[in-house]
Formats: C-alpha cells, sequence, structure tokens
C-alpha cells in the first residue's frame, strides 16, 4: 500500500544534528496518521508520500520547519521562590508567554539554578538545530474511521482510549 492521506505509517528513524551527532533513535516504531494532521513534521510527510513499506530515506530539515529558531525572549530568569523547594536541572513547568495581543501556554525547561534564582527556558529542546531523520517504514495501513475522525492513530504504539 502506498503512503497517502488517511493511511497509518510506522517507521522506525534515526535523528542526528547537521553534523551527524545523533540525537535520538527509535526503540518501537513511530506510528502516525498521515496526511496533514500534524502527527508529524511536514517535511517528513512530503518525502514519504507515494512510498511504501520498505522505503528508506534522509531529510534535512532546517529550524523553520522543525522546532523553530531559538527565541531569547523565551529564557526567563525568575527569583527562586517562585519555585518549589526542591529543584532539579531538567525539571519542566507550564507558563504563559504574551505572544502580540494572545498569552500563549509554553513549557519551561529549568537549566540552570542557585540560592537566589532560576533560568527556563521556553523554547524546545531542539529549537534552532538544523536536523536529519534517517527513515525506514516498516509498515503502511489504511487508517480506521475513528482514526480519521480522531485525527491521530489508535492501538499499539498509537492513542489508547
Amino acid at each position: 500500500m502506498k503512503i497517502a492521506k488517511d493511511t497509518v505509517v510506522s517507521l522506525h528513524y534515526t535523528l542526528s544534528d547537521a553534523d551527524g551527532n545523533q540525537i535520538d533513535k527509535s526503540k518501537q516504531p513511530m506510528v502516525y496518521l498521515h496526511g496533514g494532521y500534524g502527527n508529524t513534521l511536514p517535511k517528513i510527510e512530503a518525502a514519504l508520500e507515494g512510498q511504501e513499506t520498505g522505503y528508506t530515506a534522509t531529510v534535512a530539515v532546517e529550524p523553520s520547519d522543525a522546532f523553530g529558531h531559538y527565541d531569547e525572549e523565551l529564557v526567563k530568569v525568575e527569583p527562586r521562590n517562585r519555585l518549589p523547594e526542591q529543584l532539579e536541572v531538567g525539571m519542566q513547568f507550564e507558563g504563559m508567554v504574551e505572544a502580540g495581543d494572545d498569552a500563549q501556554r509554553v513549557v519551561f525547561t529549568l537549566t540552570e539554578f542557585d540560592d537566589e534564582q532560576v533560568t527556563l527556558d521556553g523554547n524546545h529542546p531542539l529549537a534552532g538545530l538544523s536536523l536529519r531523520f534517517d527513515l525506514n517504514v516498516t509498515d503502511v495501513r489504511a487508517a480506521t474511521t475513528e482514526e480519521i475522525s480522531h485525527g491521530h492513530v489508535h492501538g499499539p504504539h498509537g492513542h489508547h482510549h
């Protein structure tokens, strides 16, 4: 079966930076609903469109097509007493940032702290990086009516109710 809108694609991937340093590698297949549902990056969908099980590809993705450019304004230094007493670098906190006339929900990662202040970074960990995805399609099937109506995969490696 060819990858097209409303198919469920299973694939293994290796994610590297532009210099070839491995960032992540799938242990289980990544499974997503193909066809503009926002379940994977548009560049990956475009590269896989029309392909079949067994297809392999390397897809280069620039920050503007992935996790955005690094935004220094999303790095906040706050008084230490605004956060819980027990802290660890890497902890995440949800917060709001002004975005034009709106406020936008952002996940901040604690990057450093001392007795007086904490530094929180609201950028995605991969923001600003040019990325390389090595892809290997392991399965393609038709999506169920329920998966299409919900906009995501159900069952193994997908969403469970």
